[in-house]
């Protein structure tokens, strides 16, 4: 990367820098390689940040099969991570994880799990296993909500054999052939998943990031306190791809401690710390056995670090700095926040990111955990919290006696409960893929760049006033 112009003597942001389009033998934005060397196993740039309103397995199951990575949180109790760890390998590759409910359920709790919208569907099973077909989820949008869900199937619904679908291409074609956008996929006469046709074309357009057992990949996030080799160990036991040591402040010996602890266990899996913002942290926790830093203080939506301590970085800067320290060791940075639109990622790949860790913007999506909950306005929304929240300290440490829970409620910091909406034109973390990648690729083929570290090589950033970036979005509203 390269710089128009004279660099500015303070750090920078997202909104401050621009790319410039360059000469281009890239002809369609098929044609882009978005995978980052950063031994993820990822085939696309994409992170989820391990932030409980964020990540959880379906989530972690549907990114993974798109290329990306989510990164499960350290909140949960150790069993349960594991048992989310199995959960997503457990996970189909070549069809969508099903939305599971009981025939008894009714129509106001399956619209507490997904919105009626076009593509997504319910599958019914009892406690027993007993399959009783599926509901698209647009049904639901007509059903009264306190209509049982196994009175809305009426007859066998159509279903797909996956043994007789030779790729997505021919998935995609019966489909259309048969007039459906939403079915189920069957094997020997069970469920394996589901299919829109939507989800057939993405199986053409993305390759899942998956494991040498041909399972999907999946990250967990530890901290830095307790008996981390155990926890570790345990982990990689059950599966997980991706370990990530995760603190507030990264650069600090209680980081180096458990970081040389997990270097000594040779894990054989890539290991992440952080977070950081400074050449002088990468050194640091590379030199500690790192191979993956996590960038970022204060960037984020949910977190409030910068005005209640001043402490922090401008994003870009932050990222620009670390990853050419990381480069000179081997390493590999991961931007974590900040990030508020698709030439936000583009931009963090072009000042080295191997990867970008998005947040609250996947906090608003049918995949993220909790359950939808609807405004005075009808608007579909999730809870979402920062991870140093009031909220966020009391499910981390709620097993403490009410003493050290209240000293540490008494020093949290960050946004407790913000209302993240669905977007109704891309309700699904696939459809904020779709945009995301989208328009990565473009920016890739304006710098002339097939793949990520030739972008890296080729990107040229000028810097621009306020007026300047406000100058290049849409208009709200018509002429």
């Amino acid at each position: 990367m390269r710089f128009l112009g004279t660099v500015p003597a303070h750090d920078l942001t997202y909104s401050d820098v621009f790319l410039v389009p360059s000469h281009s033998a890239v002809t369609s934005r098929l044609d882009v390689d978005l995978t980052p060397g950063d031994g993820s196993g990822c085939t696309i740039p994409i992170v989820s940040a391990n932030m409980n309103s964020v990540t959880g397995p379906l989530l972690a199951a549907t990114l993974a099969r798109r290329g990306g990575l989510g990164v499960l949180p350290q909140d949960l109790p150790l069993q349960d991570l594991a048992a989310a760890i199995r959960w997503v390998k457990e996970q189909p590759v070549a069809w969508d994880t099903p939305v599971v409910l009981a025939p008894e359920q009714t129509v106001a709790e399956a619209l507490k799990q997904l919105p009626p919208a076009e593509g997504h569907g319910v599958v019914l099973r009892s406690a027993a296993g007993e399959e009783f077909g599926a509901i698209p989820a647009t049904r639901l949008g007509t059903a009264l909500p306190d209509a049982r869900l196994g009175d809305l199937v009426h007859g066998a619904m159509t279903a797909l054999d996956a043994d007789d679908l030779d790729g997505p291409r021919a998935a995609f074609d019966v489909m259309v052939a048969a007039d459906l956008e939403f079915a189920l996929v069957q094997r020997h006469g069970h469920i394996v998943g589901t299919l829109s046709r939507r989800s057939a074309l993405r199986s053409n357009l993305y390759r899942p990031a998956l494991d040498a057992h041909g399972r999907l990949r999946v990250a967990a996030a530890v901290g830095i306190n307790g008996d981390v080799a155990a926890k570790a160990i345990a982990l990689v036991a059950e599966g997980v791809d991706v370990l990530v040591l995760d603190t507030a402040h990264g650069h600090q010996e209680g980081m180096l401690r458990a970081l040389a602890t997990i270097k000594k266990l040779g894990l054989g899996i890539p290991i992440v710390a952080g977070n950081i913002v400074t050449a002088e942290g990468v050194r640091d926790l590379v030199d500690a056995g790192a191979d993956i830093l996590k960038v970022g203080v204060g960037p984020g939506a949910m977190c409030t670090t910068r005005m209640m301590t001043a402490v922090g970085r401008p994003q870009f800067g932050a990222v620009l700095e670390t990853a050419a320290a990381a480069r000179e060791l081997g390493a590999h940075v991961w931007a974590d926040g900040g990030v508020r639109y698709p030439r936000d990622v583009a931009l963090a790949l072009a000042a080295g990111a191997a990867s970008v860790m998005i947040g609250s913007w996947f906090a608003g999506t049918i995949e993220a955990p909790g359950q939808l909950e609807t405004d005075d306005a009808g608007r579909l929304y999730k809870q979402s919290w920062g991870m140093a929240s009031t909220k966020a300290v009391h499910e981390r440490f709620g097993r403490l006696d009410p003493y050290e829970l209240a000293r540490k409620e008494l020093f949290a910091e960050g946004i407790s409960s913000s209302k993240i909406y669905l977007d109704p034109l891309r309700p699904s973390l696939e459809d904020l893929l779709d945009m995301i990648t989208s328009g990565v690729r473009s920016s890739f083929t304006y710098a002339g760049a097939g793949s990520l570290a030739t972008f890296q090589e080729r990107a040229v950033v000028g810097f621009q006033s306020a007026a300047g970036y406000e100058e290049g979005k849409a208009l709200p509203v018509s002429w």
